[in-house]
């Protein structure tokens, strides 16, 4: 019986089947738990089959992008962090229009 609570963008395992699968949506409306699995197909499990399942919280694949089609190439470096801040000043995109460090008063 599953006694783990799906939380998306988390990885479980499925120890009758032995698969590795990731939550990406649950939808409490219609009562579904969205997956997709290593090999990159998707999946649901209504409420009931999840709480039937043996779940086990589990670590993401070493390489679980492949199924996402993602690469290496897609970014120049895929461990950089977004730093809003960069981003939020409009000023910093302004250039001076000195000359040498004069300004034109």
């Amino acid at each position: 019986m599953a006694k783990q609570i799906p939380v998306i963008r988390e990885w479980y395992q499925d120890a009758v089947e032995d698969v590795l699968f990731e939550v990406v949506a649950v939808d409490e409306e219609s009562a579904t738990i969205e997956v997709q699995f290593e090999d990159g197909t998707l999946s649901e499990f209504d409420f009931d089959t999840w709480m039937q399942m043996v779940v086990l919280p589990a670590q993401a694949p070493e390489d679980w992008r492949l199924s996402y089609e993602v690469s290496d190439d897609d970014s120049q470096d895929p461990d950089s962090t977004y730093n809003r801040e960069l981003f939020d000043d409009p000023l910093s995109s302004i250039e001076t229009d000195s000359l040498y460090g004069l300004e034109d008063y």
